[in-house]
């Protein structure tokens, strides 16, 4: 089998008192879209440093394939990096700015030419070699820094929020170009973000971080329908969570659980379902209800303690109905099998970087 793309074993960064990256497990598979996720101070861009070689580690090994690359330099390195900001130079044209680290490395002028067309080419920039920065929109910048990455033909490529300075229309835009074009290139792709939205909609796997540790790691779809903490619940969409007295009344038994909002029926106190072996059934009042656009929220104190959000699309409902439904006595329901029980750390004891799913309740 052969060797992951990225293989980190005790990674660790300090700051004096401040651990940035606490002993850090991560393998990275060759040819995967993989994104670290989490809070500002989180340690997900510290990682993403560290793999580039920007700065050297407290203690830990990286590795890139076979190769143990700690303490080497950052040119050193088979990776490239693409930053927010792009850092393209403003005085010279596309073909310039893509052909730059060929001329660095002294790559001959014809096989330069050749491999910053096919780079422009592979981000559907064709066209656009004589063109400078400033007759570029934010998106087509974006596109020149990730030639430019891709045009070295890195065995990694490092995203550090790329698509942050886009508007959100475009953002989404280059969501879905930009997995389109880790599958035509194929190498690993490294992606930073702060935006859950982003990366379950372009990973492979996920990474969530929390205080320099990783919190859940797992696919998209496991991430959001079985998170394994409180935090990740909170961290990665929107979870209406239900513990102590108020799981024990709503639910039947102690422990803490999570139910997406999506997942919550609104009923009126008179048609409202019973609770059974396979449903669960909370009597409350309607506090607040939130108008999205293509969904509207009802924010729904329950009789037995805590507050729900339930979120209905708007397809057919009239937001009317629902905006009269302020103050209104209501019963929210939901199946047993959509609703998840968390498994609390123990205090003081490291997050599974392995990503276990908890169990569903009964």
């Amino acid at each position: 089998m052969s060797a992951p793309a990225i293989s980190v074993r005790g990674l660790s960064k300090h700051y004096d008192d401040v651990r940035a990256v606490d002993d850090l497990d991560l393998d990275i598979e060759d040819g995967e879209f993989f994104s670290m996720l989490g809070p500002s101070g989180s340690g997900k861009t510290t990682v993403l440093r560290l793999i580039a070689g920007f700065e050297p580690p407290t203690a830990g090994t990286i590795r890139l394939g076979d190769e143990d690359v700690t303490g080497r330099a950052p040119y050193d390195r088979d990776v490239n990096t693409v930053f927010q900001d792009y850092a393209i130079f403003p005085h010279m044209n596309v073909l310039q700015n893509v052909e730059y680290g060929l001329r660095v490395k002294k790559v001959g002028k014809a096989e330069r030419r050749t491999r910053a067309e096919e780079a422009l080419a592979t981000v559907r920039l064709e066209g656009y070699a004589a063109r400078r920065p400033h007759q570029l929109s934010g998106g087509q910048r974006q596109r020149v820094a990730l030639a430019r990455a891709l045009v070295n033909r890195p065995k990694v490529l490092l995203l550090d929020e790329p698509l942050g300075a886009l508007d959100l229309k475009l953002r989404r835009e280059m969501q879905v170009e930009l997995k389109q074009i880790q599958r035509d290139v194929g190498i690993t792709f490294v992606f930073v973000t702060h935006d859950q939205e982003e990366a379950l909609t372009m990973s492979d796997r996920v990474a969530v971080f929390n205080e320099g540790r990783i919190e859940q790691l797992a696919t998209p779809h496991e991430l959001y329908e079985n998170p394994s903490s409180t935090f990740v619940a909170g961290f990665v969409g929107t979870s209406n969570l239900i513990e102590g007295a108020a799981a024990q009344q709503v639910v039947g038994e102690p422990g803490t659980f999570v139910i997406r909002p999506e997942k919550v029926l609104m009923h009126a106190a008179a048609d409202a379902p019973a609770a059974d072996a396979t449903t669960c059934a909370a009597p409350g009042v309607v506090r607040e209800v939130v108008y999205l656009g293509a969904s509207t929220h009802s924010i729904v104190e329950l009789d037995a303690g805590p507050t729900l959000t339930v979120s209905h699309q708007n397809s057919d409902r009239s937001i009317d109905a629902a905006l009269e439904r302020r103050q209104q006595q209501v019963v929210l329901s939901w199946r047993r099998d959509h609703l998840v029980a968390l498994h609390q750390q123990p205090s003081g004891s490291a997050p599974d970087p392995a990503g276990t799913s908890p169990q569903e309740a009964p």
